[in-house]
């Protein structure tokens, strides 16, 4: 009896514990379900991107489900916050792949953090994807293309062919001068990039001059080009030194027009360089809201009635991710994430606000860049730039 009692506690607290890791066990979609991750960078130092781009996601998962979701099914959202972390992103990227069970992972935002997270989605064979990673790299490198990663934004070194194309034909300009951020492969890679367009077309490129990030005097650099013959002036870098090389060239009587790429879209070029200075200067861009494309007008009035605000760059490329992968979806007639990855590599002309845009070989998107222009500090045109 004594044996009896002691087996049936046993068995009892076998059961209780069994109740009680089940009932910790993560959550999944349901039958009428499709479960998406989403994975940002909501805290830490760049959370102002991962904020931006999942406030366009849920606008866009918001907008599907209440179209009546895709295939009759509506998406199940499991948002985590990586803290900008790369170590953090890998782990949660393989808890919503191994415990959620999601379809799909959107994010991170960051470079670094998405690249971190591509080895447990080849692991588990479940896609990963992401609206702003510009690196190269990414989704594909020395060793071919990682058959699970995607991204719907243009490469950086995809911007300096664009400006390149930009400064010869929409322009016209036949001589340039390079002023580039020699510490970052982004500047760098621009730079190459720039240069070996802007050649091609026929241009002749006058000067080359180098900074270090965190410099912040460039008044040699800017005397030593001022007595030189040129249209314009390419400067690939961020906007902490840009902001200040515009400003002291305006300062210096340098009125030719400048040219950048996406670093330059933030508010704090604006406080750096002076909106005097921010005249003739132009900058590749994954959005505008000056884009009169009716669906672009649509996607800014809804955000506005949600968040009382413009939509970024972010915000815009996170609503498109979110469409993108909802074609897929459509498409694959499944939620099994390999067909899910299929149907995203077959993508052909895509509809994106950010562009309409197909899927290379590589996982990366062919489409037109937005040239941005200033008048007196504001955004005031808008060009997209054929590649």
């Amino acid at each position: 009896m004594r044996i009896m009692k002691k087996l049936l506690s046993i068995i009892l607290t076998v059961i209780i514990a069994a109740a009680i890791f089940a009932g910790c066990g993560a959550e999944t979609a349901g039958p009428n379900e499709i479960g998406i991750g989403i994975n940002y960078e909501l805290s830490g130092e760049v959370a102002s991107y991962g904020q931006a781009s999942v406030s366009g996601i849920e606008l866009a998962i918001e907008e599907i489900n209440a179209a009546g979701g895709i295939n009759g099914k509506l998406i199940k959202p499991f948002k985590y916050d990586n803290k900008s972390d790369k170590s953090q992103a890998t782990t949660l990227t393989k808890k919503l792949m191994t415990q959620h069970k999601v379809s799909i992972v959107l994010g991170p935002a960051t470079s670094g953090a998405f690249k971190a997270t591509i080895p447990e989605a080849t692991k588990n064979k479940v896609v990963v994807a992401s609206g702003s990673t510009t690196a190269e790299g990414v989704t594909s490198d020395e060793n071919g293309v990682k058959e699970f990663a995607f991204r719907i934004c243009f490469s950086d070194l995809y911007q300096g062919t664009a400006m390149a194309n930009y400064a010869l034909k929409n322009m016209s300009a036949t001589k340039a001068v390079i002023i580039m951020d020699n510490s970052s492969d982004y500047g760098k890679g621009l730079a190459e990039n720039f240069k070996k367009t802007f050649e091609a077309g026929g241009g002749t490129i006058v000067a080359t001059e180098a900074f270090v990030g965190g410099d912040t005097d460039f008044n040699a650099i800017l005397t030593k080009i001022k007595g030189q013959e040129f249209d314009v002036i390419f400067i690939p870098g961020y906007y902490n030194e840009a902001g200040l090389i515009i400003k002291q060239a305006r300062e210096l009587g340098i009125n030719s027009a400048i040219l950048g790429a996406d670093g330059f879209g933030a508010p704090e070029l604006v406080e750096l360089a002076g909106k005097s200075a921010l005249n003739n200067v132009f900058f590749s861009s994954h959005f505008s809201v000056l884009d009169k494309n009716p669906a672009v007008s649509d996607f800014i009035a809804n955000y506005n009635a949600k968040y009382g605000k413009d939509p970024d760059q972010f915000a815009a490329l996170g609503y498109d991710l979110v469409y993108f992968v909802a074609d897929a979806i459509k498409r694959a007639g499944s939620t099994d994430p390999v067909a899910i990855k299929d149907a995203l590599a077959a993508t052909k002309d895509f509809p994106g606000i950010t562009g309409t845009f197909s899927i290379d070989e590589n996982h990366d998107p062919v489409k037109d860049v937005i040239v941005v222009g200033f008048k007196d500090g504001e955004h005031a045109t808008s060009e997209r730039v054929e590649q």
